[in-house]
């Protein structure tokens, strides 16, 4: 969704209200501390105007107290700002990950299916890294130079309504026009860039999982080539925004100079016409010159906004997608019955892959789910964990609707396991553990006996504390699949789905595991899904998939 920056910085401001007490005092602190700044020129302007014997208000040893106090309050003003600006970017990027993260929870497996991880991960990191800009030095420095422009033009325009219009033009184009201006034409190119920069860390990401594949099939100077075609695209993207960038520098400085030269040239024109005093012509000129610091961090805010804007976009567009499949509660607790499909049907967008299914899955039974690859039995399967909804027809456990159960009773009763099983860089203990996080090692090694798997593990010099590696790499194919399957028999669900559960084993360890699963049958369902006849020989009853539609055996 392409949002105006004004929609993009409205709703990131949003959630600043939790600590809007803290935004406040920022603000507060701000505005004095650059008052104090300002008022160091204006009142050592006047102390020199003393010292030449103008009648200034106060004494020359009043205007160096003055002066000095200033200066001492800009630093512990300055200090209190930042550190209140701070506090609250961090705080809130905090709160922002736990969101996304939450929202990921919310949006998977479904909505996150197919999406590029490389993408994910530099929106979960760099995108929400760079809103410490916005929060930090965005928000508070806004109506900073909102209200220390309006004190000065008050402050200019008492000496002539003339000086203070000035005043008013000056602030609107330094800090308004030119951030609006380079802001629009930057629009494009930050968010550009921000797409390019996710796309890319993708691309690396992928790049490095498959480095053996590329090296076996001389891959790797096309994957280069690639690479060096995103990166270019990428750097002509970030030198757009530099020029951009530079462009807005000078063009502030020439805007600061000419007002300051007009503010001079008009004061002269009225002390000649005695309208405005000596005084007010020097204390004017020097107003001018020393008050343009609040809305020149305005104008320079527009550089840095380019890649935050893009980012808080992306941010936006994650935190507002509506999930495919949302979560159930509030409904009563369901016990474990005979699960029925009827009448299911679902597409993949508008390939359809499940047609009018019908057929029950028994307690105390072993069913199998026979069939070739594409006929709908992986996504039978994501349907009965409610991974996804059906099109049309529904799932009942024991009389209920799925939509009508709660989903964390749903997944506490079923255990599934998938084709290509993920394992976190962690121990091998704790990842069979995965399953229930509060297990003893003893309940983990049993489990992992019946997946035919500890054996193997207790060989490691390190045992059940060995490390998996990343994405599972000190694993093979097959080990990791029992390691899945050793999480299901450890999580003790009502409902064991399995996916190809023995696709990546031996004739051994698949009859082992079979062995295994016919005993754990009792006062279960487990619904098989595999295309080797030797897996169904288990099975009390099998169901032969064809294009979507189960047909008895």
């Amino acid at each position: 969704m392409n949002r105006s920056a004004f929609t993009i910085m409205r709703k990131l401001i949003g959630l600043v209200f939790p600590l809007l007490h803290i935004m406040l005092a920022a603000i507060l602190f701000g505005v004095i501390g650059y008052l104090c700044a300002i008022f160091i020129t204006i009142l050592s302007a006047m102390a020199v105007l003393k010292g030449m014997g103008m009648a200034v208000l106060m004494s020359f040893e009043h205007l160096l107290i003055l002066i000095g106090l200033c200066a001492l309050s800009r630093g512990i003003l300055r200090y209190i700002e930042q550190a209140s600006n701070h506090y609250i970017a961090f705080k809130l990027l905090a709160l922002i990950r736990h969101q996304v993260f939450m929202k990921l929870r919310t949006l998977a497996p479904a909505k996150l299916e197919g999406r590029n991880s490389g993408d994910l991960v530099s929106l979960i990191t760099s995108d929400i890294e760079l809103l410490e800009v916005f929060y930090a030095h965005t928000i508070s420095p806004i109506m900073i130079a909102i209200l220390v422009s309006l004190i000065m033009i008050g402050f200019i325009g008492q000496y002539h309504v003339f000086l203070g219009v000035i005043a008013v033009l000056a602030y609107l184009t330094v800090g308004v026009f030119l951030p609006l201006h380079f802001g629009k034409k930057g629009r494009n190119a930050g968010q550009r860039y921000r797409d390019r920069y996710g796309k890319m860390n993708g691309f690396i990401l992928d790049s490095l999982q498959g480095v053996k594949e590329s090296i076996q099939y001389n891959h790797e100077q096309c994957r280069l080539a690639e690479m060096n075609q995103g990166m270019e695209n990428i750097e002509q993207d970030q030198t757009q925004l530099k020029k951009l960038e530079a462009k807005s520098y000078a063009t502030s400085d020439v805007c600061v100079l000419l007002f300051s030269l007009l503010m001079m040239v008009s004061g002269i024109l009225l002390y000649q016409v005695e309208a405005v005093s000596f005084i007010g012509l020097v204390v004017c000129t020097i107003a001018m010159m020393s008050s343009f610091g609040p809305v020149v961090a305005l104008s320079n805010l527009s550089n840095n906004l380019h890649h935050t804007l893009a980012s808080g976009n992306r941010l936006l567009e994650l935190l507002e997608e509506e999930p495919k499949v949302k979560e159930i509660t509030g409904e009563n607790p369901i016990q474990y019955g005979e699960m029925k499909i009827e009448d299911v049907s679902f597409s993949y967008d508008l390939e359809k892959i499940v047609e009018d299914v019908n057929f029950v899955l028994p307690k105390n039974k072993i069913i199998g789910i026979h069939g070739k690859s594409g006929s709908g039995k992986s996504t039978l399967l994501k349907l009965m964990m409610r991974f996804f909804e059906v099109d049309s027809g529904q799932i009942v456990l024991n009389n209920r609707s799925l939509n009508q159960i709660n989903t964390h009773d749903l997944r506490n009763m079923e255990a599934y396991v998938i084709q290509e099983t993920y394992l976190f860089n962690d121990t091998l203990a704790n990842n069979i553990a995965l399953a229930k996080p509060d297990a003893t090692l003893e309940e983990i090694k049993l489990a992992a006996k019946k997946a035919s798997i500890d054996a193997f593990i207790e060989s490691l010099p390190e045992g059940y504390m060995s490390k998996a590696g990343e994405l599972g790499s000190q694993l093979s194919q097959g080990q990791k699949q029992r390691i899945g399957i050793a999480r299901a028999f450890l999580h003790q669900a009502d409902i064991i789905l399995l996916d190809e559960p023995t696709s990546n084993l031996d004739s051994l360890n698949e009859a082992v595991i079979l062995k295994a699963l016919k005993e754990e049958s009792e006062g279960k369902t487990i619904v098989l899904v595999s295309h080797r006849d030797s897996t169904m020989n288990i099975a009390d009853e099998v169901f032969e998939m064809n294009a979507g539609q189960p047909l008895p055996r």
